[in-house]
Parts: structure tokens; C-alpha cells; sequence
């Protein structure tokens, strides 16, 4: 039988909260209290900076955003400046990698192994590509004036302490793509973002791929999800992170 981890639908919460939250569950998950969580949630307009953004990544300045909706904050996880917000899947894993070998590149590896997984089965091949962090469509390496360059549709930004992993991979569904034209996403210059939508022309969920990538996470490390709550993690969780369900 395979290990269990725990699957906790968060619903939309916003970054502070979520990180927060994550905070909590890896101090239980390094003390052995809980097996390991894959968080699956949603945020409001967010720009996310990693230890690495430069200013010159948000060209318009702090305030411009602001005003038009989007809420900036600083990170511990790795990587350059991202978007987060509605229509866009963001999945948490928040697991001890030692019974996995404790090798960080190799479990970046196996998370872009699930979004490839779950963007097939969602209508778009997709692939990682040698030198380019994330996930991207079909095409050739981003360069300029490339027509049939590959576009980014996912994203993974990790943050390991003690072993244990917090932040994670998103996924665009069916997110509006300003926001990303307004920043240099993720220190790339010359390649377009894309969504689920987008690719396919048709109508998707945040849930039903959410699903998706839950049942590829499983499959990829050897776990078997078990649905849980906010309480059953033990979260004093504010009423937007009680909406876990079995």
C-alpha cells in the first residue's frame, strides 16, 4: 500500500494566509504530527517576489499595481517575480523530502512531471524545457521573433527548510494574462504566458484540474491522497480556509 498525504482544498485565500498557513503545517509535518499535505487553493491578484527579483522587474512601481488591484509581497521561495489570481490553480506541496531521497532538483523534477501529466489530460501537451524553469507548451525554446516558440503555462517556486518543502507549482487555467505583460515574469523577456483556456478554446475549472494534479502527485511520488479539512489539520483558520472538503 502506498503512503497517504493529506489533500486540503483551501478554496481562494489570500498569499499572507496561505503562507502562513503553510508555515504551520511544515513545523507539524518536520515534528512528525501529520503526513504530508498537498494544499490546493486559489489567490487574489498577487505579484510574489523570490530571494532573487530585482526592482527592475516591476517596472511600473509599487504604487501602480496597487491601484489597480494587485497586492505585492515579498517571498521566501526561490525564483524571480510571479502572478497569482483568480483562474489560476496553485498547488502546495508540503512534504519531508527524505523518505524521497531528499534530492531538491529531483522532486522539482517530479512536480513538473505532474503539470505535464495534468495538461495533457486537460488538452495541452506540454513539456519542461532544458535551461527554462516551469512548464511550457509544444514549440521550440523562447527567443525573439521565434513564431513557433513554446509559451509558459506553469510554474514552480520552492522553498525547502529541514528538509520540508513549503510554496510550490501553479498552474494558469483560466487567468487573465495582463498582469503577467505588466512585470518581467519570472526574469523572462522573450516568451509569452498562455492558459489552459487559451490553448484549448474551451471552458475549464480551477477544481476539476486541481484534481487532476492531485491524482498526478499521487501517482508521481507513490501516494495515495486522503481528503481532509482545516480542522482535521488542526488550522484556527480564518472562515476562507475552512472550506476544505472530503
Amino acid at each position: 500500500m502506498s503512503t497517504p498525504f493529506l489533500l486540503f482544498r483551501a478554496g481562494t485565500v489570500s498569499y499572507r494566509e496561505a503562507w502562513e498557513m503553510q508555515l504551520r503545517l511544515a513545523e507539524r509535518r518536520g515534528a512528525g504530527e501529520i503526513p504530508d499535505v498537498l494544499i490546493l487553493i486559489e489567490h487574489p491578484r498577487t505579484y510574489t517576489r523570490g530571494r532573487r527579483t530585482k526592482p527592475e522587474e516591476l517596472p511600473m512601481g509599487n504604487a501602480w499595481y496597487e491601484e489597480r488591484g494587485i497586492e505585492i509581497i515579498d517571498s521566501d521561495r526561490g525564483g524571480l517575480v510571479t502572478y497569482h489570481g483568480p483562474g489560476q490553480l496553485v498547488a502546495y506541496p508540503i512534504v519531508d523530502l527524505a523518505p524521497l531521497g531528499g534530492d531538491v532538483h529531483e522532486f522539482v523534477r517530479g512536480l513538473e512531471r505532474v503539470m505535464i501529466g495534468a495538461l495533457g489530460e486537460h488538452g495541452v501537451p506540454a513539456q519542461a524545457i532544458e535551461g527554462w524553469t516551469g512548464v511550457w507548451t509544444e514549440g521550440s525554446a523562447p527567443a525573439p521573433g521565434l513564431a513557433d516558440a513554446a509559451r509558459k503555462i506553469g510554474f514552480i517556486g520552492l522553498h525547502v527548510s529541514r528538509g520540508i518543502t513549503t510554496h510550490g507549482l501553479s498552474i494558469n487555467v483560466d487567468v487573465d494574462l495582463a498582469p503577467f505583460e505588466w512585470v518581467v515574469p519570472c526574469g523572462i523577456t522573450d516568451a509569452a504566458m498562455t492558459s489552459i483556456a487559451l490553448e484549448t478554446g474551451g471552458p475549464e475549472t480551477v477544481a476539476a484540474v486541481g484534481d487532476t494534479v492531485a491524482r498526478h502527485f499521487g501517482t508521481v511520488f507513490g501516494r495515495d491522497p486522503k481528503a481532509t479539512t482545516a480542522a482535521e489539520l488542526g488550522l484556527e483558520a480564518a472562515p476562507s480556509m475552512l472550506k476544505g472538503e472530503r
